[in-house]
C-alpha cells in the first residue's frame, strides 16, 4: 500500500493505492492520526488506486471518523472502484461516509 497526501487549502487529500488489509492498516492509521493530531480535520480519501480493503481497513476509517467528528471535522471518500464500493455498501459504511465520484466533488462537499 502507498499513501500520497496533498493539501488544498484546509483540506487534506490522501490517495491510497494497493491493498488496505491487516498488514497495512497500522500504516494508514498512523497517517490519519498524524493529520488529526496536527488539527487537520477536513480529509478526503481518494480510493482510485485502491484494489482491496479488508475489515481492518474499514476499522481504521471508522475510528478516524469518530475522532474527527468529535472535533467538528469530517472525512469524505472519493473515486471508489466498484469492488471497494461494494464492501462499503455491504458493511453499512456507505451510510456513515459521504462518497463522491471525484476528489473535486468531495472537496466541494465541505
Amino acid at each position: 500500500m502507498e499513501i500520497v497526501g496533498k493539501k488544498l487549502g484546509d483540506i487534506n487529500v490522501l490517495s491510497i493505492s494497493g491493498r488496505l488489509d491487516a498488514l497495512y492498516a497500522t500504516e494508514m492509521e498512523k497517517a490519519l492520526e498524524s493529520l488529526l493530531n496536527a488539527g487537520q480535520l477536513r480529509l478526503v480519501i481518494d480510493f482510485a488506486s485502491l484494489d482491496y480493503i479488508s475489515s481492518s481497513g474499514l476499522r481504521v476509517f471508522l475510528s478516524a471518523l469518530k475522532k474527527v467528528r468529535k472535533q467538528e471535522g469530517d472525512i469524505k471518500m472519493s473515486q471508489m472502484k466498484p469492488c471497494i464500493r461494494e464492501v462499503f455498501d455491504m458493511s453499512g459504511f456507505s451510510q456513515l461516509f459521504k462518497i463522491f465520484d471525484t476528489d473535486d466533488e468531495a472537496i466541494q462537499g465541505f
